[in-house]
C-alpha cells in the first residue's frame, strides 16, 4: 500500500505536470506566433518543469520499495539522485536558451516587434507559476521532500523569469527596440543556469552522506550530556537517508559496570537523542570503558572538533 509521502509526491507531481503543460504549450505557441524569443524561452523553461514532474512521479514509486539484499537501507536516496538529474535537465535548457539568445542578438536579420499577445500569456504565466510554486513548497515542507522543495524553488525562479520577460516586453514596446526581447531571453537563460547549479549543489549533501543542518551535532552532544554515566561522545557520524537521520556514535562509561548497565546507558543515550532531534530513523551507540582511546579515526567528529 502506498505511503502517505508517496501519495503526496504523486498527487503534487501530477498537479504540477498538468499546470506546467498548459503554461508551457501556451507560451511556446504564443512565442512562435508573436515572434518573441523571450516568451519562447520561458515556454521551454516550463517544458523542463513538465519533465521534472514526470520524473518525480516515477521517483516516488521507486522510493516506496522495501529494502532489498542489495539496498538494505531502502531506496530513499532515489530522491536525491532524481534531484541531481533534474539539475542537469534545467542546466541544459538554460544553455540552449543562452546560445539561441546570443545568436539572435548578433544576427543581422531584420527584427520586428513581438505581438502584444506575448504580454498576456506572460501575465498568465506569472500567476500560474506563483500558485504552483506555493503549492509545491507547502507540500514539500509537509513531507520534508528535498525534491519537491527544489522544484518549488525552480518554479519560484520561473516567476522571476516571467516577470523579467514581462518587463522586457514592456520596454520593447515602449522603446520600440526589438533587440530588447533577445536581451531579455539572454537574462532568462542566465537565471535558469544559476538555478540548476544551486539545485545541483544542494543535492550533493545527502549523496555524500552529509547533513544540511550541522547544528544536529551540538544537539547530539547536549543529549549525551543529559545521560548519567555516559561521557565523551566521539566518532559521531550522522547522515540523511531521505528525510531521516541515521546516527552512529561512541560514548565512554565506567569499565566495571555490567553488560546490562552498559546496555541501559546506550538505551538512555538513544532516547535522549531522539527526544532532542526530529526525524531520527536509527541510532547506533557503542559503549566503551573510560580512557580506552582510539587511534586517529578517519570518520566522525567530537566536541573539540566542533569548537575549532
Amino acid at each position: 500500500m502506498a505511503t502517505s509521502k508517496e501519495n503526496i509526491l504523486i498527487k503534487t507531481s501530477w498537479i504540477s505536470t498538468i499546470g506546467n503543460t498548459l503554461l508551457s504549450v501556451s507560451k511556446i505557441i504564443i512565442g512562435l506566433l508573436s515572434g518573441s524569443l523571450a516568451v519562447l524561452s520561458d515556454g521551454i523553461d516550463s517544458a523542463t518543469d513538465v519533465v521534472i514532474s514526470i520524473v518525480m512521479v516515477f521517483t516516488a514509486r521507486i522510493m516506496n520499495r522495501p529494502p532489498s539484499w542489495k539496498y538494505v537501507y531502502g531506496y530513499e536516496k532515489a530522491e536525491s539522485i532524481a534531484t541531481k538529474i533534474l539539475s542537469f535537465v534545467i542546466f541544459y535548457a538554460g544553455i540552449q536558451m543562452l546560445v539561441s539568445s546570443v545568436q539572435k542578438i548578433f544576427s543581422s536579420a531584420l527584427r520586428e516587434l513581438p505581438d502584444t499577445s506575448a504580454i498576456y500569456v506572460t501575465v498568465l504565466s506569472i500567476f500560474g507559476k506563483l500558485g504552483l510554486a506555493f503549492y509545491q513548497y507547502r507540500q514539500g515542507k509537509k513531507i520534508n521532500s528535498s525534491m519537491l522543495i527544489a522544484n518549488a524553488k525552480n518554479m519560484r525562479n520561473d516567476v522571476i523569469i516571467s516577470v523579467s520577460v514581462l518587463l522586457g516586453l514592456l520596454f520593447t514596446f515602449v522603446l520600440r527596440l526589438p533587440i530588447l526581447d533577445s536581451v531579455t531571453g539572454l537574462i532568462v537563460s542566465l537565471f535558469i543556469i544559476r538555478s540548476s547549479v544551486s539545485i545541483f549543489m544542494e543535492s550533493n549533501v545527502e549523496l555524500m552522506d552529509g547533513v544540511k543542518d550541522i547544528s544536529v551535532y551540538n544537539k547530539i552532544f547536549e543529549a549525551v550530556d543529559k545521560v548519567p554515566g555516559a561521557t565523551n561522545p566521539h566518532r559521531v557520524r550522522s547522515r540523511l537517508i531521505g528525510n531521516l537521520y541515521m546516527i552512529d556514535l561512541d560514548v565512554e562509561a565506567d569499565g566495571n559496570i555490567s553488560l546490562s548497565e552498559a546496555h541501559n546507558i546506550a538505551d538512555a543515550v538513544e532516547k535522549s537523542i531522539k527526544d532532542s532531534i526530529e526525524n531520527v530513523y536509527d541510532i547506533v551507540v557503542h559503549v566503551e570503558p573510560f580512557g580506552k582511546g582510539h587511534p586517529t579515526e578517519k570518520f566522525g567528529i567530537n566536541k573539540d572538533m566542533m569548537k575549532t
